[in-house]
């Protein structure tokens, strides 16, 4: 069994890049209902941040928003250029990342809202996978991969009591 790496708390952020820093803002926080909580970050010219991020000349601006317990990091690079756009039907069996997953509590509310705002939905959520008991306890969980503006993949997931998958607390 291997040893937990002392003092690692959990993930604190994902980071995104994004071409379209407006576009990302409008996705997180008007659909998702994400909050900004901190100053967002601009920078160029600086060595510090180059040698941190790898990328030599970097120019970006940033924002942080908090959906939950997680928090996300978009970028909109504007040095160096990207050599080709992402593209947006890639798949998740690609190698890096593939997704991140978002507990809702109400899978249905959330599906219809991203629907409306035009974004695609690999498939409708299978609701009739959560049960509710005689005494109004939930049972089980459903979800779906949907993408942002951008391709990105994101999954919407609600889940009860279920030995198949444990819930964020």
């Amino acid at each position: 069994m291997s040893e937990t790496l002392p003092g690692v708390i959990g993930v604190h952020h994902i980071g995104v890049s994004v071409p379209d820093l407006a576009k990302a803002r409008h996705f997180y926080l008007d659909i998702l209902g994400a909050v900004e909580e901190v100053e967002p970050l601009r920078w160029a010219d600086n060595p510090f941040i180059d040698q941190i991020v790898g990328l030599e000349g970097s120019a970006a601006e940033q924002f942080f928003c908090r959906l939950g317990h997680v928090q996300i990091e978009c970028f909109e690079y504007s040095a160096p250029k990207q050599k080709q756009p992402q593209d947006p039907h890639r798949g998740v069996n690609e190698y890096g990342y593939t997704h991140i997953a978002l507990q809702v509590q109400d899978l249905a509310a959330v599906h219809e809202r991203i629907v409306a705002a035009g974004l695609p939905v690999h498939a409708p959520p299978e609701l009739a996978t959560i049960t509710t008991d005689a005494d109004g306890g939930k049972h089980g969980y459903a979800g779906t991969y949907c993408r942002d503006f951008f391709g990105n993949v994101f999954e919407i997931l609600e889940i009860h009591e279920t030995p198949l998958i444990r819930p964020i607390t």
